[in-house]
């Protein structure tokens, strides 16, 4: 900040002008305070989404746990909200509406710490960490974390919504090897809650999103996948409903050791892409797969005899997953958002395809369905847990849903309107076939807390009044 600092020993926060203040916490942090028109407030304030405009009160770019706690008891003192934010994915919701009016955007994206204890196979991670950080560091060692699709999606709040990877089917959420969480909530104390200390508050974060305090740290359980080939097959996108049909009866008793998504592509030309991608509009089948490659090729099999184009599927190492879904390798504007799907029937799939096939005037980039079931599933999710002797998932322990949809357009001056236009013909196209329930970490815009929580909420909105009566924190997708 410009503004002169005031001096620790001689005053009293209490009797302060904001600006005053915030002055004040900038001189206790190892960080720094932003206010409006400092050197590197634009920066601080972007999303990752840069179509989203963030304008908080203040920004506080944390560098330790310290740095949280005193920014988190300078924001009660002062009548401010809290609004922790690693990378800024998934911020839509929380900007919309001058949602940030009155808060202190707190930035932890510096706080990228990373420890392995191999022998336990757990992982110890800072606020900011992303998974390219954590994967660098368990890849040497043998070790797969339950990781997102890109190498720049922050471990914390990917965590804190569920954790979907492409180890899902057969290991669940991210968010159920959990085994602890250091977490500063609104009074301003540094709590580490675990299974037997404050299981309340554990159960409650385990998916229950950034709403309940701001994660400093979390612990979680790390595998070893002897077995793994992964890679896609592509199509031109006129044979959409024949390789939609194809998927949709493939994975019908395909082993959780395989995890697919199938999508609809429409990329612009660009250099960075290869050829057979760049400018290019497809249908794409993305699998990853822990068997030997015998098992690969005999459960490819029936994918394969639709001759696709393209096919890299090949046996890799855990670290090479997160190329696979192509997501882009730096911040962009976008608009999008998602759907749990109860089944993917024969009349859905005719519906996907009239909403974002080849004969849809659609804007949309990606229109991706990606197949849930297995250890996704709460209720296997939960028995796994008791059998294992591990503690139970928290309060987003899988989906009570067959299929996950996302569509998602790059958002330029000139598309808004067709953009929205055809998000909104998808959405609605698919919208019979609805699970009821939203995920929340595929949620780009507002949505009521019950579609996250359903019969959970209660319990949940008690949690808050626990440890927030006030208050404090400001999420996303807040809790009540």
């Amino acid at each position: 900040m410009n503004t002169p600092m005031p001096s620790v020993a001689t005053t009293d926060p209490a009797t302060l002008s904001l600006r005053e203040a915030l002055a004040f916490l900038d001189d206790r942090i190892a960080g720094r305070v932003l206010i409006s028109g400092d050197p590197g407030w634009d920066d601080a304030r972007s999303a990752w989404n840069l179509a989203v405009d963030q304008r908080p009160t203040a920004i506080v770019v944390a560098t330790t746990a310290d740095d949280v706690v005193h920014t988190v008891r300078a924001a009660a003192e002062l009548g401010l909200a809290v609004a922790p934010q690693a990378t800024g994915h998934n911020a839509g919701p929380l900007a919309a509406d001058d949602g940030l009016a009155g808060a202190i955007l707190l930035r932890t994206h510096e706080m990228r710490g990373v420890e392995i204890d191999a022998e336990s196979r757990i992982a110890r991670v800072e606020a900011g960490a992303q998974w390219g950080d954590v994967v660098a560091a368990v890849a040497p060692l043998g070790l797969t974390a339950l990781a997102g699709t890109a190498h720049d999606v922050g471990v914390v709040g990917y965590t804190l919504g569920g954790g979907v990877s492409w180890l899902a089917r057969s290991h669940g959420l991210a968010a159920n090897h959990v085994v602890a969480i250091e977490v500063v909530t609104a009074d301003g104390a540094a709590r580490r809650v675990d299974a037997e200390h404050e299981p309340e508050l554990f159960w409650a974060l385990r998916g229950g999103g950034g709403d309940l305090g701001v994660v400093t740290a979390l612990e979680f359980g790390l595998f070893d996948v002897p077995a793994l080939s992964a890679g896609m097959l592509l199509w031109p996108i006129e044979r959409t409903a024949e390789v939609f049909t194809a998927w949709s009866e493939w994975i019908d008793g395909i082993p959780t050791s395989v995890t697919s998504v199938a999508r609809v592509l429409r990329l612009p030309p660009m250099p960075e892409l290869p050829p057979f991608l760049s400018g290019r509009s497809l249908v794409v089948i993305e699998v990853a797969m822990q068997e030997d490659p015998a098992k690969v090729d005999e459960l490819l099999a029936p994918l394969r005899a639709l001759v696709p184009e393209v096919d890299t599927v090949h046996p890799q190492a855990s670290a090479e997953l997160l190329q696979l879904h192509m997501d882009p390798p730096q911040p962009v504007p976008g608009f999008g958002d998602g759907m749990l799907l109860a089944e993917l029937t024969p009349a859905a799939i005719r519906a996907f395809v009239d909403a974002v096939g080849p004969d849809a005037s659609s804007a949309l980039l990606s229109a991706e369905v990606r197949h849930l079931g297995g250890m996704m599933d709460p209720g296997v999710a939960r028995a796994a847990a008791s059998v294992q002797g591990t503690p139970q998932p928290g309060v987003t322990a899988g989906f009570d849903a067959g299929f996950l949809l996302f569509g998602v357009g790059i958002a330029m001056p000139d598309n808004g309107e067709a953009l929205a236009a055809s998000l909104g013909r998808l959405l609605s196209a698919v919208e019979p076939w609805s699970a009821g329930s939203d995920y929340l970490n595929f949620a780009e815009h507002a949505r009521p807390a019950e579609r996250f929580f359903g019969d959970d909420l209660e319990r949940l909105r008690a949690v808050k009044q626990a440890v927030d009566p006030t208050g404090v924190m400001r999420s996303n997708h807040p809790i009540g």
